[in-house]
């Protein structure tokens, strides 16, 4: 069994809690290919900010079970960042809700202890650029333990 942190924003992440289905660009069609029911996604979403005086931190927003192989669905659920423009995150698997984290777990107290991020001044870089990327079961053991905290 895998672990896999998927990279969203919080747009998307409501997405994937509401209609628990999880969706990347065809370019990360290797990560997503590699993923097999039963494999746990954890969903990352970065930083985002709201207004001059509010900025919510990078967070991790819940657990999920992956149900189904991958498959292609055109259909705009998701909502692209502008620099993807017209990006639909075609290729999809259906998920399970484990857990939905209330309020999301802050991702930057766990950097220290996480081991997958082994530049902890640069951390975003093991991120960044990425759709979804598999942990190890350490990491996730970590995150699991803290969604409880």
């Amino acid at each position: 069994m895998t672990r896999w942190l998927a990279i969203s924003n919080r747009t998307n992440s409501d997405v994937t809690i509401r209609k628990q289905i999880w969706g990347v660009p065809k370019r990360s069609i290797n990560q997503i290919s590699k993923t097999k029911p039963g494999d746990t996604l954890l969903v990352y979403v970065g930083q985002q900010v709201i207004d001059r005086d509010t900025t919510l931190p990078p967070a991790i927003t819940g657990c999920f079970e992956i149900t189904s192989e991958v498959y292609e669905d055109e259909k705009p659920i998701f909502t692209a960042p502008p620099k993807l423009g017209k990006e639909v995150f075609p290729l999809r698997i259906k998920l399970k809700t484990v857990q939905v984290f209330d309020p999301p777990l802050e991702f930057k107290p766990l950097i220290p202890r996480l081991q997958f991020i082994t530049n902890k001044k640069q951390w975003s870089g093991h991120i960044r650029g990425q759709a979804m990327r598999a942990i190890p079961e350490e990491d996730f053991a970590l995150i699991m333990t803290h969604s409880h905290s």
